[in-house]
C-alpha cells in the first residue's frame, strides 16, 4: 500500500472514532399520541399529577382568536382531554407551581387552577406582544420571554420587571435553582445579574426553542424547525434528532427526569412524541 493511501486510511479511522466518541447520547422513540391535539406548541410534565399538559395553539402562532386550549395527555401517550381548558388565544410555554399552571398567551400570562381545571387569573404585562416560553423557579418567581419585543420579564408577587432587553430572538427560558437560562437565535445562554448573557453553546440552526436540564449542568435544546441537541456544560453539542426533511417540527419540549423521557410537540403534525434519552 502506498504511504499516501495508508495515511488517508489512518486519518479516516481517526475521524470515524472521534465521531463515535463525541456522540455519547441518543433518543429512542417510545410512543406517539394520536393526531387529535391542535397545533401543540409546548409540553409540560407534572410529576405531582402524573400527567402531561399540552398547549394547543389551534390556529396561527400569534392569532388572538380565542381558539387556544390546554390539553392533558397520559404518560402512556393516550390523550385524556384534547381541550381540557379552553378560552386561550395562542398558548405556548408553561410552568407549574403548587396547584397553579402558568401559561404564556401572546400578551398575558394565564393562570389555571389544576384542581378545578379552570382559568382563575390573567396577569398583564405592559407592552407585551409575543410572550413565548415561561418558567417558574422553586420560589414561585415567573420568567417569561417575549419574542417580539426581544425581552425577558420577571414576575414576583404580581410585580413585573424586565431582566433582559435587546435580544435577537428570545424563546426558551429555564430556571434551575437560582440560575436562569435562555435560548436566543441559535444559542443557549446563562442570564447573569444585570441581564448579561453568557454563551454556553451556539450554531443550533432552525430556531432554538425549548430547554430542559438533564443533570450535571447539561441540557437538551429543541429547534422549532425539527432539530434536537444535547448540550454539555462545557458547550460541546450532540445532534440527537433531525426531522426537518420530514417537515416535523420540534417545539417546546418537556422532560421527566425520573425516566429520562423527552416529550416533543410536533406543532403542525398535531401530536406529541416521547423519546427515552440514553
Amino acid at each position: 500500500m502506498k504511504p499516501s493511501i495508508l495515511c488517508a486510511a489512518f486519518f479516516s479511522m481517526i475521524l470515524l472514532y472521534s465521531t463515535a466518541q463525541s456522540q455519547e447520547h441518543k433518543l429512542v422513540k417510545q410512543w406517539e399520541t394520536d393526531t387529535l391535539l391542535k397545533v401543540p406548541e409546548s409540553v409540560l410534565y407534572s410529576a405531582a399529577n402524573k400527567v402531561l399538559y399540552v398547549a394547543n395553539i389551534d390556529g396561527q402562532p400569534w392569532e388572538m382568536d380565542g381558539k387556544g386550549s390546554i390539553g392533558k395527555v397520559g404518560l402512556d401517550g393516550k390523550i385524556i382531554a384534547s381541550e381540557w381548558v379552553t378560552g386561550l388565544n395562542a398558548p405556548k410555554g408553561m410552568g407549574i407551581y403548587g396547584s397553579k399552571l402558568y401559561v404564556a398567551d401572546v400578551t398575558v400570562i394565564v393562570v389555571i387552577d389544576t384542581r378545578q381545571g379552570k382559568i382563575i387569573e390573567r396577569i398583564s404585562i405592559d407592552g407585551a406582544q409575543g410572550l413565548n416560553d415561561l418558567t417558574v423557579d422553586n420560589k414561585g418567581v415567573i420568567y417569561v420571554s417575549d419574542s417580539k419585543t426581544k425581552k425577558i420579564h420577571r414576575i414576583e408577587k404580581g410585580k413585573v420587571t424586565t431582566v433582559v432587553e435587546n435580544m435577537k430572538g428570545p424563546n426558551g427560558v429555564l430556571a434551575v435553582g437560582s440560575a436562569l437560562y435562555a435560548t436566543d437565535a441559535g444559542g443557549l445562554y446563562k442570564v447573569e445579574k444585570g441581564g448579561t448573557l453568557v454563551k454556553i453553546a451556539d450554531d443550533m440552526e432552525g430556531g432554538t426553542d425549548g430547554i430542559v436540564a438533564v443533570g450535571n449542568g447539561d441540557f437538551i435544546v429543541s429547534c422549532w424547525a425539527g432539530s434536537i441537541w444535547y448540550v454539555h456544560a462545557d458547550g460541546r453539542k450532540e445532534h440527537l434528532l433531525d426531522t426537518r426533511e420530514q417537515k416535523i417540527n420540534s417545539a417546546d419540549l418537556g422532560y421527566d427526569p425520573a425516566t429520562k423521557t423527552i416529550y416533543v410537540p410536533t406543532f403542525w403534525k398535531n401530536s406529541v412524541v416521547a423519546y427515552r434519552l440514553q
